[in-house]
């Protein structure tokens, strides 16, 4: 069975290069995936898919969720290594409940974990404005995104601690701290 570990986090809080750094170290045995970056990728190929994801990525809102989730189910279902680490995902508490909803009609994976990144809002603005790598880094953007992202949070929060799942990691801390601690967690539940 595959194990699967969804890591949470501000916009700004490090997730995403957190895992990517997990999965190159471990790249015998853990495959990570961001689900900004699948999205992405789709954008980038044009097809229409990617126009309709588009859409809704540029103006910092959530893809719909039929969407989202259909994206994630793919790659998981084609992951080529048996630890699955997805960050930005979920997003909101529909996205959770459908992918609850996925995998308690399954047995091939089970979530293992969610590991919320936590950064206040201050330190994830002063990161996301001072990297500014595309059109959706600017202030406006960067505040609809952190609502975006903060809204659900204490619903995602109050499901996964019910479930037993939830662990909370300091992001604001050097990253090679996050990633000890995060990797050890990880490989302590593999």
């Amino acid at each position: 069975m595959k194990k699967m570990f969804l890591i949470i986090g501000a916009p700004g809080s490090g997730k995403t290069t957190d895992a990517q750094i997990i999965a190159r170290d471990n790249a015998d045995s853990i495959v990570h995936y961001s689900t900004g970056d699948l999205l992405r990728e789709e954008v980038a190929s044009g097809s229409e898919y990617g126009k309709t994801i588009d859409s809704f990525i540029s103006k910092g809102n959530l893809v719909p969720l039929d969407i989202v989730v259909g994206t994630i189910i793919n790659a998981i279902a084609n992951a080529p290594k048996d630890i699955i680490i997805i960050d930005g995902y979920p997003r909101s508490v529909e996205q959770m409940e459908a992918l609850d909803e996925k995998l308690k009609a399954q047995n091939q994976v089970q979530l293992v974990s969610v590991i919320e990144v936590e950064v206040s809002e201050s330190v994830a603005r002063e990161r996301v404005l001072g990297r500014a790598r595309g059109a959706d880094d600017n202030v406006e953007v960067f505040n609809n995104r952190m609502q975006v992202y903060l809204s659900p949070l204490k619903d995602i929060e109050t499901f996964y601690s019910k479930q037993g799942v939830l662990h909370k990691i300091n992001g604001e801390r050097m990253i090679e701290e996050i990633v000890s601690e995060m990797e050890s967690f990880i490989k302590g539940k593999m």
